[in-house]
């Protein structure tokens, strides 16, 4: 996992083609030499990628001249106000690594044989080979450079394209390459040139000052409505959340440009569409079965009673058949892919000789959610290793996320005794937290809300593992309380589980109004907006820590699987909260023996941790004002200070 950055600038304009609307906001603004101006700085950008990445921090500038020639590196002097000479466009990469796999230590950005330049933030887990002593860059890399410089962007490794001829002349295109992957779990975040900061430029996370400086200057206190790819082209901030896809730049069109000097040329932003046909049913998010028919529902009612509850995980001739048992091997399978230790660092490994250390934790509620990744992470994790259990709590005892997490506790401690389970109790005081607030917004941004930041502080100080641990029920430390900063570098979180199952109260409310086909579309709708909403906010808290989270329900197998299975076997909303919602991953909870953990209702983290009550408190004055005050919007830096 790494914090990555590109800075364009030289002559040219950027016109951005996937919207309409984004397209009307941008057009013909100039990427002009590489003046900051009012715009963030690289060495802004290097000092909050580091925090993402501690492990090393690189930095590499190409040059392309007007008349097509490439100039090479310059290492790490780039973007600071010299970049372009008239005609000429830069390209400045910054790369800092968290380095969780590969037998050597890497350094990005990693140049190519070819001279291509690749900054890369993300894990591999299918599609392309990766050997347990290999980086994820290092072989994506080298399969990149394989791949022909035409549309079809065929591997050529020893034969020609079909297209065009070419063996392996990626070189030759002189594109640059931008993403992010299809839901999104990964930060990437988008300036559009402007009249400002007319340059463009993509990273992992806003650095603090610049964030707090130029965010949107009122919040509403409650969700925000919008939830196009693009904003409208009024009211425009300086960071974006980039939209899921592919997207490329010609620079062969900047060098054009470059050359018309003062005549209007134009580069354009294309957004390309997936190849891969089942990437793309996933995007689209349609499922077969939706609305169910009488035999349907007998039929349900008569096979499933009380089978789940008591059939063994082993016996699996019949079990197959059964819905929660096919969601259970994908879970396992995306659990396994996940956190194989195999494929993490070496050196990372050979720190964790003491027993009582933890590879990887969990970010943990006792939820349903973590229960069944708790679980699962048990059954493919080595018994000699520990397992942190993360909970954040602004109340103590009373939380109602600290009285399951201590429940949840007990449980996994019955079924997998011999087991280390470490439960890190992580306690504050909102009113304590001043500086570590503004961080956060800083995390946050452009995401704006009061619920965005309250969310992601208690997400900020859960990954951070900073708390106490009480020896007497973790049966560790000779049953003293003491205290404890968790070590491991991966998290497990269980992002995208309710969009899936229809966890969320919103859920009920659209089975009410129009029963299946209502419930489909206001999940189809959270699955597809998940990356705005949710997935670059909650990574950019996360790995503010050099940590990074690891989303087992959003692999793409799990997806599929979950929607193969008819939507009445995922939930029956018209049983009570804490049964018919989520109703798949309940009976998932049972094959598991979390007979308790399958009954606990949905809490979201802003409320299980009661961090919603204490801001309400600190800003409003009471939970009353605050929701008097969700009808119109507050200014977040005043009211947070």
């Amino acid at each position: 996992m790494c914090g990555i950055a590109l800075v364009l600038s030289g002559g040219g304009r950027v016109v951005v083609a996937p919207s309409a609307a984004a397209a009307a906001a941008v057009a013909a603004v100039g990427i002009q030499p590489s003046d900051e101006g009012k715009g963030v700085t690289v060495d802004e950008l290097k000092a909050a990628l580091r925090r993402r990445g501690p492990d090393s921090l690189g930095c590499e500038r190409l040059r392309v001249r007007a008349d097509g020639t490439t100039l090479g590196s310059d290492g790490c002097d780039c973007g600071v106000g010299n970049g372009g000479d008239v005609g000429n466009t830069e390209l400045c990469f910054i790369g800092a690594t968290l380095q969780l796999r590969g037998a050597e230590p890497i350094l990005q950005p990693m140049v190519g044989q070819s001279g291509n330049v690749l900054v890369y933030n993300g894990e591999i887990y299918g599609g392309v080979h990766v050997a347990d002593d290999q980086n994820d860059t290092q072989s994506l890399l080298s399969s990149l450079e394989s791949c022909c410089s035409c549309e079809c962007h065929a591997l050529v490794r020893d034969e020609a394209c079909l297209c065009c001829g070419s063996v392996g002349k990626s070189k030759d295109s002189k594109t640059m390459w931008f993403g992010r992957d299809a839901f999104g779990r990964r930060s990437l975040l988008v300036h559009w040139p402007s009249p400002d900061d007319p340059r463009f430029i993509l990273s992992s996370v806003s650095p603090p000052s610049f964030a707090s400086n130029n965010s949107a200057p009122t919040v509403k206190v409650m969700e925000s409505g919008e939830d196009n790819d693009f904003p409208e082209s009024t009211n425009m901030s300086y960071w974006e959340e980039l939209p899921c896809g592919i997207y490329s730049i010609q620079l062969k069109s900047l060098e054009k440009s470059g050359m018309c000097m003062k005549e209007a040329c134009v580069s354009e932003v294309r957004r390309h569409d997936w190849i891969n046909s089942s990437l793309d049913e996933l995007i689209q998010w349609k499922r077969k079965s939706i609305v169910p028919t009488v035999d349907d529902l007998t039929s349900h009612q008569n096979s499933v009673g009380d089978y789940c509850l008591s059939q063994s995980f082993r016996n699996s001739t019949e079990a197959d058949k059964n819905a929660a048992y096919k969601v259970l091997i994908a879970l396992r399978e995306s659990v396994m892919l996940r956190t194989n230790l195999n494929r993490l660092f070496q050196d990372d490994l050979n720190k964790l000789k003491d027993d009582e250390l933890a590879p990887i934790a969990i970010l943990f509620s006792g939820g349903l959610d973590s229960m069944i990744l708790a679980a699962l992470l048990d059954q493919c994790l080595d018994s000699k290793w520990t397992i942190d259990l993360l909970n954040v709590s602004f109340d103590g005892q009373l939380a109602p996320d600290r009285i399951s997490a201590l429940a949840g506790l007990k449980e996994l401690q019955r079924i997998s005794p011999i087991r280390r389970w470490r439960l890190v109790e992580i306690d504050t005081v909102l009113t304590n937290l001043k500086g570590e607030s503004e961080h956060v917004m800083s995390l946050i941004y452009p995401s704006n809300t009061y619920m965005d930041l309250n969310i992601g502080i208690a997400l900020w100080l859960a990954a951070g593992g900073d708390g106490w641990v009480d020896g007497s029920i973790c049966n560790m430390q000779d049953g003293c309380r003491y205290k404890y900063k968790s070590t491991s570098r991966v998290l497990l979180v269980g992002s995208g589980a309710d969009e899936q199952c229809a966890g969320y109260g919103r859920h009920r409310t659209k089975y009410r109004l129009g029963g299946w086909v209502l419930l489909d579309e206001e999940m189809r709708l959270d699955v597809q907006r998940i990356w705005k909403r949710n997935m670059g906010r909650d990574d950019r808290c996360i790995s503010d820590h050099g940590k990074e989270a690891r989303f087992p329900f959003l692999d793409e197998n799990v997806i599929k699987t979950l929607l193969e299975i008819p939507l009445w076997d995922i939930a029956k909303l018209d049983e009570p909260v804490g049964k018919g919602d989520k109703k798949i991953l309940r009976e998932v909870a049972n094959l598991l023996g979390l007979k308790e953990a399958a009954l606990q209702p949905k809490r979201a983290i802003q409320f299980g941790s009661r961090i919603a009550r204490e801001s309400n408190r600190k800003n409003f004055g009471s939970n009353r004002a605050a929701n008097q005050a969700s009808a119109g919007s507050v200014e977040i830096h005043q009211r947070a200070r």
